[in-house]
């Protein structure tokens, strides 16, 4: 190999890949998309743990499908809505909040898929941890704004009042 092809592969190794202009802009726009859906993640986990419930299922398609920690299924943006208690004496009820691990947005559909962990806390967003788990949720872009229509939680671990609860078989 000539010195000044040596020279060449050198500065190519340093500068790391060149991206063409598009490359660039669709790098930009997933980033963006992807920070998007974390915002709006965030945002849900504020208004459950103020009780904000009617916030909570704006970030929900009308057909928005879960299947809870412990397998049962929910379907509908009203029955997932039930769930959370609206009336009741919220010092024991569970508050849930999910962190996001990782979001990954389709190039070709207006599709992302979200994976992360959630934990149930007795009576607010700072109680003990009854349950917790890992999720994935698919994500779809509607009128420019990322909603959930599908989620799937997997209880792994419990303490306390969170294990009297039993599995789906």
């Amino acid at each position: 190999m000539t010195r000044a092809a040596a020279g060449v592969l050198l500065g190519l190794s340093i500068l790391g890949p060149v991206r063409a202009p598009a490359q660039q802009q669709r790098a930009a726009t997933a980033a963006a998309e992807r920070q998007a859906i974390r915002v709006a993640r965030v945002s849900q986990n504020r208004a459950i743990a103020a009780g904000q419930f009617d916030s909570v299922a704006s970030f929900w398609t009308d057909d928005v499908m879960i299947r809870r920690g412990l397998g049962q299924p929910v379907v509908g943006r009203t029955a997932y809505l039930a769930l959370f208690d609206t009336t009741g004496d919220r010092t024991s009820a569970l508050v849930y909040q999910r962190r996001t691990t990782g979001v990954e947005v389709s190039s070709q559909w207006p599709l992302a898929f979200e994976t992360g962990t959630w934990v149930g806390r007795v009576g607010a967003a700072s109680g003990p941890a009854a349950i917790r788990g890992r999720y994935s949720a698919q994500w779809v872009k509607r009128d420019g704004r990322w909603l959930i229509r599908a989620e799937v939680f997997v209880a792994l671990a419990c303490a306390g009042v969170g294990c009297r609860s039993i599995a789906a078989p």
